[in-house]
């Protein structure tokens, strides 16, 4: 199974990514161990969507990181979440 996941950063900006052993990624990505994310720690995930197929999942990351993927992020998978908590 391979994961598309959205994090919530310490400056209010989302981080996208895509792994097969999402538990792993995201213990590196709150250890500091991600370069893209080490300096706005504190993450926290926000979504993640499962696929069985690796070429699905990545193409849905490639996609998110768009423009029109981003506008489709905030409009419908983080639009109401409260990120004060």
């Amino acid at each position: 199974m391979f994961f598309v996941y959205i994090l919530k950063c310490k400056n209010d900006k989302t981080y996208v990514g895509c792994t097969s052993n999402i538990q792993k990624r995201l213990k590196r990505h709150k250890d500091g161990q991600v370069t893209a994310t080490k300096n706005i720690l504190p993450v926290k995930m926000i979504f993640c969507s499962i696929f069985i197929d690796k070429n699905l999942a990545f193409n849905f990351e490639k996609y998110l990181k768009s423009g029109s993927g981003r506008a489709f992020m905030k409009r419908h998978l983080i639009k109401n979440l409260n990120f004060d908590n």
